[in-house]
């Protein structure tokens, strides 16, 4: 690990004051859970870490009218005993507890799963976002992609969004607020993720003079499940996952939001599934169709055909679990 300023000021605008304009220069360290093996990796070089655990109100999370406000550094395990997570964002629940080590669950932190990077194994063997050889030709379409991109991957980008609570987010409507000099903005949790076009492009929307502070997420009326598929149940990112939020009507959908995660370089919600699910009653042949109808556009790359019928089922089970049926 190459040597580095660690700072842990008192407050967020102490924080911001200690971060750089330029990516590479600084770093935000929240649980350190992916930081630390970036740094190990020496796929990040920061020459100043700022650390986020001596700031308060940061981990808070709160109920309100108009709905739930999770502070960033709230850790996952924090997000697991909230009675207000577990009453209402049951796909929040999901998606916590599919991290099935105690030490991540205790220490990763909901910005930090957010903010994550690429698992993909060319990037973390320093290959960069984009994989590409010598020649500028990309290494992944005929090469090792068992666990890359099956949508959205016309290219240049084939890496898959690592993040788990991303999915369970972008189906309940959540927006995340991030802090700078200058100010605070919002945006959709949606709109924090881009494929990107170029080697100087990023995957995340967030600046390297921001911080993310926390996520709001509105008061639901309906209710929501997320379904993960995994190689196995130790600890291991999904190979697919699907998120589903769901509002009822005489028996019938009113209006859903369905989105997959690990199958894409964003967290990817699927319109077809969706329309495939309004206006009918839920039982197993609908929730089969929407799962269809999530991967009728795929275009699976050399080695990961699997990830195709793992989504499919993946839509299917977040679907009937949503709607409260037996999966």
């Amino acid at each position: 690990m190459q040597a580095f300023e660690h700072a842990a000021p008192e407050n967020l605008k102490q924080a911001l004051g200690l971060l750089s304009s330029k990516w590479g220069e600084t770093d935000i360290l929240a649980g350190g859970t992916d930081l630390l093996s970036l740094m190990k990796e020496r796929i990040h070089t920061p020459k100043r870490v700022v650390s986020l655990s001596s700031i308060d109100g940061l981990g808070s999370i709160e109920l309100s009218a108009d709905g739930l406000r999770i502070g960033a550094t709230a850790t996952l395990d924090d997000l697991l005993a909230s009675a207000e997570v577990q009453k209402n964002y049951s796909a929040l629940v999901h998606a916590a507890e599919g991290v099935s080590s105690p030490q991540i669950r205790a220490m990763g932190t909901v910005g930090g799963d957010l903010l994550q990077r690429p698992r993909c194994w060319y990037f973390r063997n320093g290959l960069g976002l984009l994989a590409k050889d010598p020649k500028g030709n990309s290494l992944v379409p005929d090469g090792e992609n068992r666990y890359h991109a099956i949508l959205g991957n016309e290219g240049p980008a084939y890496f898959v969004n690592a993040s788990s609570l991303a999915p369970a987010l972008v189906a309940l409507g959540a927006t995340a607020t991030l802090a700078s000099p200058d100010g605070e903005r919002e945006l959709a949790v949606e709109s924090l993720y881009r494929a990107p076009a170029n080697d100087s492009d990023r995957e995340l929307a967030i600046k390297p003079n921001e911080i993310l502070t926390e996520i709001k997420i509105p008061s639901v009326s309906g209710s929501n499940a997320t379904y993960e598929v995994r190689e196995r149940q130790l600890l291991d990112w999904p190979l697919a996952a699907a998120a589903v939020s769901l509002t009822m009507s005489g028996g019938k959908v009113e209006s859903a939001r369905v989105v997959l995660g690990h199958v894409a370089p964003t967290p990817w919600r699927s319109a077809e599934a969706e329309q495939a699910l309004a206006g009918r009653a839920i039982n197993e042949d609908t929730a089969m169709k929407a799962g269809e109808a999530a991967v009728g556009g795929a275009t699976p790359l050399s080695q990961n055909k699997h990830k195709v019928q793992l989504a499919r089922v993946a839509v299917k089970r977040a679907v009937l679990r949503a709607a409260g049926m037996s999966v």
